[in-house]
């Protein structure tokens, strides 16, 4: 059933419109180099297949699965060959991101010569899995998944075609049963297709008609597009975290769950919820991290399924909760001092003095007890080396328990410039 013309084409209504560059360009013969970017089962392939049809040129086809370097310079040969001739070749690369730097750049001098029309596909992004010096020479085209409503289209024309298709079965099928595949397919035409064949295998055994029950047969195991280390992977981790920090419960129980029925690690899962709540809620809610530290534990305790249930619940009230990045931005800010300052010796108030030799350099001279002081803090000594002077890193922000953190820590900090005022400056500035 694949399409063998562009009006055959289902889906990719924005890349193939009518009018479109890309259309045009492969109805008139004069393509390009190009990677072809998008999920499985939308199309990549049967797009090459046509683009070498309209262009009426060779059409090979490699895999980098199953490909080495010398099946790539043997094709590549072979094109040298058709190209003296004066005949063209499209040569259509699959999982061209699973081929490395150097088998990568064996196709670059062959596209510049214009030996080859290359047509690269891959389901991960480009700017990732593919060398710059071969994205440099194919523009990049991004296809989607293929809606619910275009898969049915396509089912529909698999059930009438007698020729290539199951018409000769005179199989029946409501518009029901076919948009209940559709969305089983979930983007995927040619998974829609396979899904279709064995519904009506069972179909012609029970009469001719695509039951409920025969649907219930084909699509009791229904799994959704996950790859646990691509970048839906990480689009998904992403929009989990980001609806933590937007305080969208809702938002984010999906996405978490969305990551459990793709298979996705739930220690993973653990691991970046603990992030989340000393990342995006601090010291707003310190029992945030205690939360999610418990939630770890407890899928460590009960497992799979009903340690899910734990992080769900963390996650709806990591999501919840008062936030605050005070305490992160703090921990940069000294990394950046740190890193600038370098080594910076220890005021010799608060180092350590053991020894006899110690006291007589100083070490620990003029350090003031804090718990014998007025209020319990010593207000004009510094805890910073001399060259660098006090600094202020943590700004707590006023919301959850911050409120009281930055209500006391202002109260200190002015009580501070004051002590130091009164003292004309004798601390660090």
């Amino acid at each position: 059933m694949r399409p063998a013309s562009l009006d055959d084409m289902v889906g990719q209504r924005r890349l193939l419109a009518e009018g479109s560059a890309l259309r045009r360009a492969i109805a008139s013969g004069h393509v390009h180099s190009m990677i072809l970017w998008g999920p499985p089962g939308c199309g990549k392939t049967t797009l090459a297949l046509l683009l070498a049809r309209y262009a009426e040129a060779e059409y090979r086809a490699i895999s980098a699965v199953l490909s080495g370097l010398p099946d790539v310079r043997k094709v590549l040969a072979e094109a040298d060959h058709r190209f003296a001739e004066g005949r063209r070749t499209v040569l259509f690369v699959d999982e061209v991101h699973r081929f490395n730097k150097a088998q990568q750049d064996a196709f670059l001098p062959h596209i510049e010569r214009g030996t080859i029309l290359f047509v690269g596909a891959t389901t991960e992004n480009p700017s990732f899995e593919l060398n710059s010096a071969l994205l440099s020479r194919c523009r990049v085209h991004v296809l989607e998944a293929v809606s619910a409503d275009d898969i049915q289209v396509a089912l529909r024309r698999a059930l009438q075609d007698s020729e290539r298709g199951l018409g000769a079965q005179s199989v029946e099928a409501s518009d029901s049963a076919l948009s209940e595949i559709a969305h089983a397919a979930d983007g995927d035409v040619r998974r829609a297709l396979t899904l279709l064949e064995i519904a009506a295998e069972l179909a012609v055994e029970e009469g001719g008609t695509i039951s409920d029950s025969t649907l219930m047969q084909v699509l009791a195991d229904r799994t959704r597009r996950f790859d646990k280390g691509g970048e839906q992977f990480y689009d998904q981790i992403s929009a989990l975290h980001k609806s933590v920090r937007s305080s969208n419960p809702d938002a984010a129980l999906y996405w978490l769950v969305r990551m459990l029925d793709g298979g996705c690690d739930p220690i993973y899962l653990a691991r970046r919820l603990t992030r989340m709540a000393v990342e995006d809620i601090g010291l707003a809610d310190p029992r945030a991290l205690q939360m999610a530290t418990d939630a770890w534990d407890a899928y460590d305790r009960l497992g799979s399924p009903e340690g899910e249930l734990a992080l769900a619940q963390v996650t709806i009230y990591l999501a919840s909760t008062a936030k605050s990045n005070a305490a992160y931005n703090a921990y940069k800010a000294a990394r950046r001092d740190v890193a600038e300052h370098g080594t910076q010796e220890v005021p010799l108030h608060l180092r350590n003095a053991p020894t006899r030799l110690m006291k007589s350099l100083g070490y620990g001279r003029d350090y003031q007890y804090d718990h014998d002081a007025e209020g319990g803090i010593a207000l004009d000594q510094t805890g910073f080396p001399d060259a660098m002077g006090e600094q202020v890193y943590y700004r707590p922000v006023e919301r959850g328990m911050e409120i009281k953190l930055k209500q006391k820590l202002d109260h200190l900090r002015a009580a501070r410039t004051d002590a130091r005022e009164r003292h004309g400056g004798g601390l660090p500035d």
